[in-house]
């Protein structure tokens, strides 16, 4: 019930903080406050860049907090997926 309830607080906070990056897969993408970005697909499962832009891992349920102190859980782990939307105009 707890993980629900903060992933729909993320989502509604997302909405007034995010951009969308890629139209056919990210939804939704999120600052946090250590400089690293999270990033939602549309399907709900969650990428995180970090503040050098490089698609790294997160444990499932881990709990990040954005820059607008919004917590968020960690649904997912698409580190392959976010890497290739980051750097899909740098590859052949």
């Amino acid at each position: 019930m707890l993980k629900k309830a903060l992933m729909i607080a993320a989502l509604a906070a997302a909405t007034t903080s995010a951009f969308a990056v890629d139209a056919g897969t990210v939804e939704k993408s999120i600052p946090l406050k250590d400089g690293s970005t999270v990033y939602i697909f549309k399907d709900g499962k969650m990428g995180m860049e970090d503040k050098l832009g490089r698609a790294v891992r997160m444990k499932q349920g881990e709990v990040m907090e954005a820059k607008d102190g919004q917590k968020i859980m960690m649904h997912g782990d698409e580190v392959v997926r976010l890497d290739s939307v980051l750097h899909k105009d740098h590859r052949n």
